[in-house]
C-alpha cells in the first residue's frame, strides 16, 4: 500500500467494508463517502504521498522502528505492573511506579493501539485487528472506539454536534459553537484535572451508552456487535477487570488496589487528553457549526482536515517518539492508514502542498506553545458567546 492510499478517513474502504465495520454508508452524509470529489489540493497531497512513498520504498507501515518501540513499552509496562504486584510493598515508591505506569500505558495506547486500529501498524489485516485488542486491555471496547475515533472524529473533525471529541457535556465549552454558561468563565483553571478523568468514563460510562444501551455514536446509529464481535467486546471487558482488579486483588488489599486503579487511571486520562487537546483545541484550528448533506465540506474535505488541527513540538523527538507522532496531527487525519513513523517525512510536503493552494498548516512550535494555546483557547471560549 502506498501513502497516498491512506489519504482518507477509511482509507479505500469499499462499501462491504463500511457495513461490516457496523457503519453502514447511507447512514453518513456524503462528506464519509470512500472517494470524495476531486479538486487540486487532493491531487497535489496524493503527488506528495507517491513521491513520498517512493523515496521510502513503497512500504507505509510501521515496520522494525514501530515493532521494536512496541516491544520496549509493553516490556516496560509488564514488568513496572509485576513490580507493583510482587515487590514493592510501599507506598513511597509505589505512587511514582504507578505514575510511571499510566504514562507507559498512554505510550501504548498512541504507538500500539492507535495505529492497530487505523490499519497502519503492520501489513497483515489480523494483526492489526488483534493488536488493535489492547485497547480493551485499556478499558476502552476497540469496537465502540473504532466507530467513534475513525469514523465520525477523523471524518467530522471539530464539527459541532458531530464530532464527540469536543462534546465535554456541562462541564466545559470545547467549541465556540457550544453553549456557554457562566461557569465556563473558569474551565481555563478548572479543566485540567478533569482530563484525567477520560479513562474513568471509557472504563464506566462510554461504550456502555453508545453501544449497548442505544446502539448510537452521537447522532448516528451503527449496527450492535454480534456473534465474534461481541465475544471480543464482552472478552475484552473481562480481561480488563481481571489486569487491573482480580488478579492485583490476590496480591494485595482491595483498598489498595482501588487506589492504584485511580492513581493509573488518572495519569492515563490526563495523558490521553492533553494530547488531543493540544492538537484540535487551540487557538489556531478551525471549528464548523453544522455540515450540509448536499456540501459538508465546501472547502474539501482535506482543507478542513488541515485548518481543523495544529501540529505541535515537531522537532521534539522524545515526543514525537512517545505519542506516536501525533503530534503530527495535520499528516495523521490526512493519512490514517499510513504509520506514524512516516509523518515526519511527509510533513514538509504537506506544508509544501498547503502554502501553494492558500491553506492554513498551524504549528506550535514547542509543547509549551501548544499548552499556552490551549489554556488561551480555553480561556476565550470560557468568556465569549455563540459565534454566528
Amino acid at each position: 500500500m502506498t501513502a497516498a492510499a491512506g489519504l482518507y478517513p477509511l482509507g479505500n474502504a469499499s462499501t462491504a467494508e463500511l457495513r461490516a465495520a457496523g457503519c453502514p454508508p447511507r447512514e453518513f452524509p456524503s462528506g464519509m463517502a470512500p472517494q470524495p470529489v476531486p479538486c487540486e489540493l487532493r491531487r497535489d497531497l496524493r503527488r506528495a504521498a507517491e513521491e513520498y512513498s517512493q523515496r521510502v520504498g513503497g512500504g507505509v507501515r510501521g515496520g522494525m522502528r514501530l515493532y521494536a518501540k512496541a516491544a520496549v513499552l509493553c516490556a516496560t509496562a509488564a514488568v513496572l505492573y509485576l513490580s507493583l504486584l510482587l515487590y514493592v510493598s510501599s507506598w513511597t515508591f509505589a505512587v511514582p511506579i504507578l505514575v510511571l505506569l499510566g504514562i507507559c500505558l498512554a505510550g501504548i495506547a498512541f504507538n500500539v493501539s492507535h495505529d492497530a486500529s487505523h490499519g497502519s501498524f503492520c501489513r497483515s489485516r489480523f494483526g492489526n485487528r488483534l493488536l488493535a485488542l489492547t485497547f480493551d486491555l485499556l478499558g476502552a471496547s476497540s469496537y465502540c472506539w473504532y466507530r467513534k475515533h475513525n469514523v465520525k472524529h477523523h471524518g467530522y473533525t471539530n464539527i459541532e454536534g458531530e464530532d464527540e471529541d469536543i462534546q465535554v457535556g456541562l462541564v466545559g465549552r470545547l467549541s465556540p459553537y457550544a453553549r456557554a454558561r457562566k461557569f465556563h468563565r473558569y474551565q481555563h483553571i478548572y479543566l485540567w484535572p478533569l482530563y484525567g478523568l477520560l479513562a474513568f468514563k471509557w472504563h464506566l460510562y462510554d461504550d456502555y451508552r453508545d453501544l449497548m444501551k442505544r446502539g448510537m455514536i452521537g447522532r448516528v446509529r451503527v449496527s450492535r456487535p454480534t456473534g465474534r464481535e461481541m465475544v471480543l467486546l464482552v472478552g475484552g471487558k473481562l480481561a480488563f477487570l481481571g489486569v487491573w482488579f482480580a488478579l492485583p486483588a490476590t496480591q494485595r488489599p482491595i483498598g489498595a488496589v482501588l487506589i492504584a486503579y485511580l492513581v493509573v487511571a488518572f495519569v492515563l486520562g490526563l495523558v490521553l487528553s492533553l494530547v488531543f487537546q493540544l492538537a484540535h483545541c487551540v487557538e489556531e484550528t478551525k471549528f464548523s457549526q453544522s455540515i450540509s448533506t448536499e456540501s459538508p465540506f465546501p472547502l474539501g474535505w482535506e482543507a478542513h482536515q488541515i485548518e481543523a488541527t495544529a501540529n505541535f513540538a515537531c522537532q521534539c523527538r522524545w515526543l514525537t517518539w512517545f505519542v506516536g507522532g501525533l503530534n503530527h496531527q495535520i499528516e495523521h487525519h490526512l493519512f490514517p492508514r499510513v504509520s506514524h513513523v512516516h509523518y515526519p517525512g511527509l510533513a514538509p510536503l504537506v506544508e509544501e502542498a498547503c502554502r501553494r493552494h492558500g491553506v492554513r498548516y498551524s504549528v506550535n512550535e514547542s509543547l509549551w506553545a501548544a499548552l499556552g494555546s490551549h489554556y488561551l483557547f480555553l480561556r476565550r471560549l470560557g468568556r465569549e458567546g455563540v459565534l454566528l
